[in-house]
């Protein structure tokens, strides 16, 4: 046992490794992200479930903005999302009667079963519904994982674990993308490699369900009051727990005078959280991140790397992504949620509108930019992914896992994730199109969006460093000058 004493708490070996199994759930959730945009693009699987998909790919002519527009390929990586949307909330319902640590392995069942049926697809309809496993898994996971690290963390390190799920989310993105350049090399199954080796965090959650512990506030939420105790004493590696035990109990009193948690979304203490929480999301998904990811190999074959492209951009993106992401576990803590998101907005307002501005005066449909100015854009988008890695990529999740109340909170965050998944399916399906119609001018349409988050984290996002998850009514929102009047 490691022997770090932090307010009444212990960081321990067995605590570590419950934050890391679980954080599994974020790799399993981000190596679909990564691997779905390179198997659509691989002509072995184009020719087998969208051929002519690949005849126009063949004959069409080239152009920078819309090479890639095509509502097919779209809907193969937004019917994901979708079915996580519904999932989402049959896994809040599971997550309250069954508990965390059940819910997380029941998310690892669905995302294996998707992997063997999308890896042996015969058919299109074989391989739509191994996409809807795998959203089910997602919803599943992505509505419990971030309150089960919430749960277990202890306050004062809060932030920074449960931004572990986004860390796991930005590795698998980058496990993703090497497995792919790799597996395009393998004809005519390597597509089959892509879709099967989803399998393998899913089993490392399953084993790891196993191992984990379900959190004390879930335990006392469902009458297990000693268990709880105990694993509270578990979980924080010290005996003298009676304090945040009774304000476990409290809370989960409070909850169980609740009949019915959709109903009191609506009221006053549930109001603030679910309208941040359902906001956030939203803001997450037009921050542009969308835009940036996909235009990167383009702008790195303008500087002549040509066939390696896409490997190159994958990777050095991916490490910035992760490498930032480590940032925001390291500050989250220490400076809190605000400050980071307010800062990010700054540096991703500069990047967006340079390199909309680059590319709308010296990037035409169908020609190259010079050296420098593809080596100045490649920079930006460096400078770009790495705040949203550090800000709104992991504190999207953060807040609204830590901000509900007990007895709205696994019904509101299903919201949050649901919102999620909702307009993360809108981008997926409707960028390449937007991308085409607009062409450069996207990147001024979500620069416009960026001014209109950071005003609202400025007016209406409290802070929520350093506050006890079931203290937020009487310590946050009955004291924010706006939410305060709901009160």
């Amino acid at each position: 046992m490691l022997n770090v004493r932090m307010n009444n708490s212990k960081i321990t070996v067995y605590v570590v490794s419950c934050w890391i199994f679980a954080a599994f759930g974020g790799l399993m959730f981000g190596y679909d992200i990564g691997i779905s945009g390179g198997v659509s693009a691989m002509d072995d699987f184009l020719i087998k479930f969208f051929p002519h998909v690949y005849q126009t790919k063949l004959h069409a002519k080239e152009n920078n903005y819309c090479k890639y527009d095509n509502w097919l390929l779209q809907l193969f990586t937004s019917s994901l999302y979708i079915s996580a949307l519904f999932a989402s909330f049959f896994a809040s319902k599971a997550a309250t009667k069954l508990g965390r640590k059940i819910t997380i392995l029941i998310a690892s069942i669905f995302f294996i079963v998707g992997a063997v049926l999308s890896a042996a697809a015969k058919n299109k309809l074989m391989l739509i519904f191994g996409r809807i496993l795998f959203g089910i898994g997602v919803g599943f996971g992505n509505e419990t994982v971030p309150l089960f690290l919430t749960e277990v963390a202890p306050i004062q390190h809060r932030g920074a674990v449960n931004i572990m799920f986004q860390l796991f989310v930005t590795i698998g993105i980058f496990i993703a993308n090497l497995v792919n350049y790799g597996t395009s090399m393998i004809h005519p199954n390597g597509w089959r490699m892509s879709l099967g080796f989803a399998a393998i965090p899913a089993v490392i959650l399953f084993i790891g369900g196993f191992v984990i512990t379900d959190t004390p506030t879930s335990l006392v939420e469902r009458g297990n009051e000693e268990q709880g105790k105990s694993t509270l004493m578990k979980i924080r590696g010290v005996s003298d727990v009676e304090a945040e035990y009774k304000e476990i109990v409290a809370a989960c009193e409070q909850a169980k005078q609740v009949k019915h948690s959709l109903k009191n979304l609506l009221k006053p203490a549930s109001i603030p959280p679910l309208v941040i929480g359902v906001l956030l999301q939203i803001f997450q998904q037009f921050t542009g991140i969308n835009a940036i990811m996909f235009y990167a190999p383009v702008l790195f074959q303008t500087m002549g790397f040509k066939a390696n492209a896409s490997l190159l951009s994958s990777v050095i993106t991916g490490i910035v992504n992760v490498g930032s992401t480590f940032v925001s576990i390291y500050l989250v803590d220490k400076v809190g949620r605000r400050k980071l998101l307010l800062q990010a907005c700054c540096q991703m307002l500069i990047s967006q509108l340079a390199i909309g501005a680059i590319l709308v005066t010296s990037l035409s449909e169908t020609g190259t930019l010079n050296r420098t100015l593809a080596a100045i854009v490649v920079l930006l988008v460096c400078t770009y992914v790495m705040s949203f890695a550090w800000s709104w990529g992991p504190l999207g999740w953060l807040i609204p896992s830590e901000t509900f109340p007990l007895e709205t909170r696994t019904t509101g965050f299903a919201f949050a994730v649901s919102t999620n998944m909702l307009f993360t399916s809108i981008i997926a399906q409707l960028f390449l199109t937007m991308l085409c119609t607009m062409k450069a001018y996207i990147f001024f349409f979500f620069s416009g969006w960026i001014v209109v988050m950071g005003l609202f984290v400025f007016f209406f996002l409290p802070e929520t460093k350093g506050v006890p998850i079931d203290s937020m009514v009487e310590r946050v929102w009955m004291q924010h000058p706006i939410w305060k009047r709901l009160f």
